[in-house]
Parts: structure tokens; C-alpha cells; sequence
């Protein structure tokens, strides 16, 4: 059942179409980080201001040198906490769409923990990660509800059932000082004991 459905999301990612996978936090909305088209679409039905950039969720770090810049200090970051409840901010790379990230030369960037939605991942390649909600409001926790925001205008649902935990910590490792830019469910004191102990 798990495997027609990853086939059926990375189908529908492949036509341009919006998906919503789980992660390790919430639901999130996914399109192929390459389809302006399909980015424009999800601006839409999500209701946000195409000021507000748009996260991707990754595989690995192979995938993340592919769109963004690494230093040795953001790698150490990454092999500590990812896959996990990290986002993490570089400065994207040039093919990277400026609809996605909202003309800013940064990106922002997750490796989810979860087995489903990594295998779309790795089968696929990156996938925008933005919450399934409208734009400002709370994320619904069941696909039920999500299913009940936007209908017919996501493709393919995955339901893994309740989702409830904090969002990601967001934190910025485009320069050579951390800035922790939204707290969640890695605290500040994780990370910087992490580093630290570099």
C-alpha cells in the first residue's frame, strides 16, 4: 500500500502536481523545486505572499551541495542533527528558482526523518517542505482537516496518522556564526553544546 502510494506522490511530482507527505514534525506540502509552475501553484493555494520563501526537503548532503553552498562548520552541523527537526539556512546556489526562495540568495533546507517521505526523496529528488495550512493559520494535525483546506488541489495524500510535534528549529549557517532564527523542537542549547564540543 506504502510503496503504490510513494510511486503515485513522486508520479504526481513528476506532472507538476502538490503532494502532502509527512515528516518528522507536521504534514508538509511538496512539488518538485524545479517546476516554477507547479511553485507558483502552491504559493496560491496556500494563500502566501510570493515575499515569503519556501523550505526544500533534501535527501542527504550530496543533495544539499547540489542547491546550496557547505562549509566544513555547516557539515558538521548537518551529520550532528539530520535527518531531524532542523532547517537550516545557506546561500543557495544559481539554479536554484528566486520564485522559491522569494529572490533572497538563501535557502532553507531539511532532511526529514521520515522513512516515507525520504524515499520519495531519493527516488525523486528535492521537494519543497512547507507546512500543509494556509498561510498564517495553524497546521492541521490529521489529513482529514488538511484534506478539507484544500481538496482536489493536492494530488496525493499520505496519512501516517496524527502529527502534532513543534515545528523545526530554524537555524542560519550561511556566514560563519550560528543565528538560531525560530526555536522548535531542538533547543538552542542542543545545538550550541553540539557545537561546542566541535
Amino acid at each position: 500500500m506504502k510503496k503504490d502510494l510513494v510511486k503515485k506522490a513522486i508520479f504526481a511530482l513528476k506532472n507538476g502536481e502538490i503532494i502532502c507527505y509527512p515528516t518528522d514534525t507536521l504534514y508538509g506540502l511538496g512539488v518538485d523545486i524545479k517546476n516554477d509552475s507547479a511553485i507558483k501553484n502552491l504559493f496560491d493555494i496556500k494563500k502566501r505572499p510570493f515575499d515569503f520563501p519556501i523550505s526544500v526537503a533534501c535527501k542527504d548532503i550530496s543533495s544539499i551541495e547540489d542547491i546550496a553552498y557547505l562549509s566544513d562548520f555547516s557539515k558538521n552541523v548537518i551529520k550532528k542533527f539530520l535527518p531531524g527537526k532542523l532547517s537550516i539556512i545557506l546561500n543557495k546556489k544559481d539554479s536554484v528558482s528566486d520564485i522559491l526562495t522569494a529572490g533572497h540568495d538563501k535557502i532553507s533546507i531539511r532532511i526529514p526523518n521520515n522513512s516515507t517521505t525520504l524515499n520519495i526523496i531519493k527516488n525523486f529528488g528535492p521537494i519543497t517542505c512547507t507546512s500543509a495550512n494556509i498561510h498564517g493559520e495553524s497546521t492541521p494535525n490529521v489529513i482529514n482537516e488538511i484534506n478539507m483546506l484544500f481538496k482536489n488541489k493536492i494530488s496525493v495524500y499520505i496519512d501516517e496518522g496524527v502529527l502534532s510535534d513543534k515545528p523545526s528549529t530554524i537555524i542560519d549557517l550561511s556566514s560563519d556564526e550560528i543565528k538560531i532564527l525560530r526555536k522548535g523542537s531542538i533547543s538552542k542549547k542542543e545545538i550550541m553544546a553540539a557545537i561546542e564540543n566541535e
